[in-house]
């Protein structure tokens, strides 16, 4: 089972998705040099009622294993941290050694950084995996630790379950490993 070579996304792909529930947006943009992996995305919703509109820019070595990324909001609130081997760098607070074991990073609002643990494993059909992320909640932008576990359902579907059971959701993704529809949450234009 694989997704298409990573090259080919050296001409940029552009995808959308459509919040569910509360209203939202997302524009993101994937392209890939003979170094590296680029994902920019304009994110606008809505979390408890409250709006908020957040740019995030994620670069990532050629397997999709996370080197950095930035988040921030329109009202000027942010996080941009680092990876270097194997430790986490905040850019205002330095090594943040709890981060340490997390080669992937889940941003609360987008369905992009599930491509991520995606892309980067090898998979047989029902293989679990249990992976330890850099979690970013789009409200604070404090970063905290999140055990979460993927199975391959299929060679195009899998299931998402928080490691604590909280949820679950199965993702059907397209050739480059980009979900389609994120059940109850977000859907692809």
């Amino acid at each position: 089972m694989s997704f298409r070579p990573v090259q080919c996304l050296q001409a940029r792909r552009s995808v959308r998705w459509q919040g569910l529930g509360e209203e939202g947006l997302e524009h993101l943009t994937v392209s890939a040099t003979a170094e590296a992996v680029y994902a920019e995305a304009v994110v606008i919703g809505a979390r408890g009622g409250t709006p908020y509109g957040v740019t995030y820019r994620i670069a990532c070595d050629l397997d999709f294993s996370v080197r950095s990324f930035a988040v921030s909001t329109t009202d000027g609130r942010g996080l941009e941290m680092t990876r270097r081997d194997g430790a986490w760098y905040d850019s205002r607070r330095g090594h943040l050694p709890d981060f340490d074991g997390c080669i992937d990073i889940d941003l609360a609002g987008t369905p992009f950084t599930n491509t991520l643990p995606i892309r980067r494993t090898a998979w047989q059909m029902g293989t679990e995996r249990s992976f330890t992320m850099l979690y970013v909640s789009f409200d604070t932008f404090e970063p905290s630790v999140d055990a979460q576990i993927y199975t391959c359902l299929d060679p195009r579907l899998f299931r998402y379950k928080a490691a604590d059971r909280s949820f679950t959701a199965d993702l059907p993704v397209d050739e480059d490993g980009l979900v389609m529809d994120y059940p109850t949450l977000f859907q692809r234009l």
